[in-house]
């Protein structure tokens, strides 16, 4: 199989095409663009690190509920993801893993890959739940253990200052699994302590944890300031433009995620979010007393977001393919090269979605 277009290469942009064999990228060539738009653009499928929810479906129903996300979010350009739980009562917790270590093993037809699980929570701060349920509990290495053994977690979210963390956030990154702060009370010397221990990242930065004051610089300083990585919700709605350029512009590689709920793809109505009812309403996700409630974005419109608020197309491919691919070590993903997955998406001159490759499968778009 061959594409031709304007492809963003791992060497930079070129006019060319690529050739598809047993799902990865066989050949590239091409000449560097002598200016102007092109026709199509391909770029790298998107890589989305924090998902709850599409198409009507809640991660934390178990059963085949990740992959209708899955497959939701595949038409939109995501060509793999982390399937993110919510807070919520250990046997809950434990079902759903025990349904995602399955989903995890073999990719649907249709659907994205799912990568592992990020574990938002229950090892969050009480007094900074956001949307979260209130079953917040300290860390405990057994209980982490065993979950390890349900499915493949590779990222977990925590706060800092809960008892004990510090050790914990140390033990995650000893074996190989991103630790990052969020839903959180902690201070900048909390999270810098973190840093210190193997923390990596910031989960939904500004949002859920303490802001920057210039003489108490919370959690959000310690990002601006030391943070390498960091995800960050671009919706136009969970931060201001004004502050993810401030981010943008002070953490190297901050990269996009959705936090995309049930409503994500539907309709306005009453969704399920964990154990709460969420209500969709004016392109937003909220409780119902009005507390922001993860959102109903999707990668190709993030895209689309962070280029209207300046970036490049090029910047903006990176912080939703390359750079979470780098934060995971998948070298063989978020980018195009000879040998990786042939995970691509296919956009035409106004960045509108034409084709999405996962693995080599071409998706119908159909019901985008």
């Amino acid at each position: 199989m061959k594409l031709t277009g304007r492809m963003l290469t791992s060497s930079g942009w070129l006019d060319g095409g690529l050739d598809i064999a047993d799902g990865r990228i066989a050949r590239l060539d091409g000449n560097a663009p002598e200016g102007g738009r092109a026709e199509c653009y391909l770029l790298p499928g998107f890589i989305d690190l924090h998902v709850h929810g599409g198409a009507g479906a809640d991660i934390m129903e178990g059963g085949d509920a990740a992959d209708t996300v899955a497959r939701l979010h595949a038409r939109h350009g995501t060509t793999s993801m982390l399937a993110t739980t919510m807070t919520a009562p250990r046997q809950d917790i434990e079902t759903v893993l025990a349904a995602l270590g399955v989903s995890c093993a073999t990719r649907k037809s249709g659907a994205a890959r799912l990568l592992g699980v990020h574990l938002e929570g229950p090892y969050i701060n009480p007094g900074k739940l956001g949307a979260q349920p209130s079953n917040a509990c300290q860390a405990v290495w057994a209980e982490i253990d065993y979950y390890r053994s349900l499915a493949p977690i590779r990222l977990i979210t925590l706060a800092p200052e809960v008892t004990g963390h510090m050790e914990i956030i140390r033990q995650l990154s000893a074996c190989g699994i991103r630790v990052q702060l969020g839903h959180t009370l902690g201070s900048y010397e909390d999270a810098v302590c973190a840093l210190n221990h193997g923390a990596s990242g910031f989960t939904h930065l500004f949002n859920a944890m303490t802001g920057l004051h210039h003489r108490k610089p919370g959690v959000v300083g310690a990002a601006l300031a030391h943070a390498e990585y960091a995800e960050l919700i671009p919706d136009l709605l969970h931060v201001h433009p004004g502050a993810m350029r401030a981010a943008l512009r002070a953490i190297p590689r901050l990269f996009c995620v959705t936090d995309s709920t049930a409503a994500a793809g539907m309709p306005d109505g009453e969704y399920k979010l964990g154990s709460h009812t969420v209500t969709k309403c004016l392109g937003g996700v909220r409780l119902a007393d009005g507390t922001i409630a993860g959102s109903t974005l999707t990668m190709d419109q993030a895209l689309k977001n962070l280029v209207s608020i300046g970036l490049s197309l090029e910047e903006a491919s990176h912080r939703l393919s390359l750079y979470p691919a780098d934060y995971l070590g998948l070298s063989e993903r978020g980018r195009l090269s000879v040998g990786a997955w042939a995970d691509l998406v296919v956009l035409d001159a106004g960045l509108n979605l034409i084709e999405v490759y996962v693995e080599g499968e071409c998706l119908g778009l159909t019901d985008a």
